[in-house]
């Protein structure tokens, strides 16, 4: 089921408790895969994300994950028990309605070229070049770094672990309605920020 394009008029935060058995980013990781799932069962694209205490220098996520939507949005996620077995790790309350007068950003997945095995790989298929030959034209070295926060990931549909790089992008004055993907992300759809 889509939604049309709301405006997004709630939020609500889910901190993290102290745990001395995993690590913040541990459980972050498995609160957002499970957040994911959700979503994809929701289908509906109208719940967006941030991490409000991202690190000035933008390396980590910090301890809070805020969902972003209309009330309603925020109600039907909520019907879903997709935070269970996570209760004794998190806090959270109700969705509230967006403080005044702030300001926006949006929140969108990076994705970095493909590695250099992919791109040997492809070289391979499409060029009918030898695994030495595509090593010569692909050097380890074409593998391209990114400096931004990630949440470690497994995809249910390869079984691999992925890293899903996460931009807050440049603050706005203005809000940008639109859809989320089922990452809570969108290229151009905005948060409040606050």
């Amino acid at each position: 089921m889509r939604v049309d394009a709301m405006a997004v008029s709630h939020y609500l935060d889910i901190t993290l408790r102290p745990d001395p058995e995993f690590s913040p980013a541990h459980l972050l990781n498995a609160l957002y895969a499970k957040l994911h799932r959700a979503l994809v069962r929701m289908g509906t694209g109208d719940i967006g994300v941030s991490f409000p205490q991202l690190a000035p220098q933008g390396q980590h996520l910090g301890r809070v994950l805020r969902l972003h939507g209309s009330l309603d949005a925020q109600q039907r996620l909520q019907a879903i028990p997709w935070l269970q077995g996570m209760h004794d790790h998190v806090q959270w309350g109700d969705a509230v309605p967006v403080p005044l007068h702030v300001q926006h950003r949006n929140v969108s997945r990076v994705q970095a070229k493909s590695s250099p095995e992919r791109l040997r790989r492809r070289q391979m298929k499409r060029k009918g070049l030898t695994e030495a030959q595509a090593l010569e034209q692909v050097p380890d070295s074409a593998r391209e770094t990114l400096s931004l926060p990630y949440l470690d990931l497994h995809s249910s549909s390869t079984g691999q672990r992925f890293r899903l790089f996460v931009r807050h992008g440049p603050l706005q004055a203005h809000a940008i309605d639109g859809l989320f993907n089922a990452y809570g992300f969108s290229p151009s759809t905005t948060v409040p920020w606050f």
